[in-house]
């Protein structure tokens, strides 16, 4: 997630409590994901894609935070 961001992702994981938190659910949620669509666990199509829209808010959320770090513009509403 976010090659970009690399080294800034690294440095907020330790730094900041609140997007490690962020982080690590997105990463939870990417492999439970990943494993229903593989069929591993039995789950209907709604939890998948509900679950698909919880990710994507984290991510939000996640890309926020290092826009912010950066001083870019918000990718997501185009304010810093």
């Amino acid at each position: 997630m976010f090659p970009e961001f690399r080294g800034l992702i690294t440095k907020l994981k330790t730094e900041d409590s609140h997007f490690a938190r962020l982080f690590d659910k997105h990463n939870e949620l990417d492999h439970k994901i990943k494993a229903m669509e593989a069929g591993v666990e039995r789950t209907a199509s709604v939890e998948i894609e509900n679950l698909k829209k919880e990710k994507l808010r984290l991510k939000d959320d996640d890309t926020r935070s290092c826009a912010r770090q950066t001083a870019r513009p918000d990718p997501i509403f185009g304010s810093p």
